[in-house]
């Protein structure tokens, strides 16, 4: 659907190659923990979509900096851009930081599907005008996650791996 609404649905076979479906359990909290879950974060994929249980941990940060809670029925799937769609859309596409936090006693569970690229990722030229100069250098995502794992503790705090990576 994004493709096509770009009108470039011929990118669309090169830009998605394989998959990675994960089964994750978040524990219930101890008796002296506030809460439980995964710290806030921006998925370096194309894109994630995630499903969870009645729990219902998964909060998103809204442009305006709110944080809110999904609360979803257990047949809803989320589905979000990672940073890779962010530079492929060439800035179109928002990355929400998101995050989850787990309360009371009873445990999380997600089903999460992630989409990833091999080769050269670059912004289609269709995506690159006038309003919309290049945003970001065409790179390799295996680069993106190798530069994300090896940050030092001085640069942790980046808004955006890809930005800092391959931003113009």
């Amino acid at each position: 659907m994004v493709f096509d609404s770009y009108g470039v649905k011929k990118y669309l076979d090169p830009c998605i190659q394989f998959y990675n479906l994960r089964f994750l359990k978040y524990r219930v909290p101890e008796m002296d923990e506030a809460n439980v879950g995964v710290e806030n974060h921006t998925d370096k994929t194309f894109l994630s979509i995630l499903h969870q249980n009645e729990v219902n941990g998964l909060e998103v940060k809204t442009k305006n900096g709110d944080w809110i809670k999904m609360e979803l029925s257990p047949s809803f799937f989320v589905v979000m851009a990672g940073e890779v769609l962010l530079a492929w859309s060439n800035g179109r596409i928002h990355t929400p930081f998101h995050r989850v936090i787990l309360k009371g006693t009873k445990a999380g569970y997600t089903v999460e599907l992630f989409s990833f690229q091999t080769g050269i990722l670059q912004t289609p030229e269709e995506l690159v005008d006038d309003k919309h100069p290049l945003r970001f250098k065409p790179f390799e995502y295996f680069k993106l996650l190798r530069y994300h794992y090896d940050l030092d503790d001085a640069r942790k705090g980046i808004e955006s791996t890809v930005k800092a990576l391959c931003g113009v």
